[in-house]
């Protein structure tokens, strides 16, 4: 859990920060919702994201 807080504040937000709650939980929430689970690659997964490996796990499985 300590490695996405991690790579959230290296990595996304801003140096100079957001102008409003809204604007930082929006931002935050694509962050974590979007681009780290499904578009950012991974080195622990062959540089693929978590939701990917996850959802090429279940195929390979058979459990869906």
């Amino acid at each position: 859990m300590e490695r996405v807080f991690r790579s959230l504040k290296s990595e996304w937000v801003p140096a100079t920060g957001y102008r409003s709650a809204i604007e930082a939980k929006r931002d935050v929430s694509y962050f974590l919702m979007n681009y780290y689970n499904w578009e950012r690659p991974h080195q622990f997964n062959d540089g693929l994201p978590p939701a990917k490996t996850e959802k090429l796990a279940k195929k390979v499985s058979g459990f869906c």
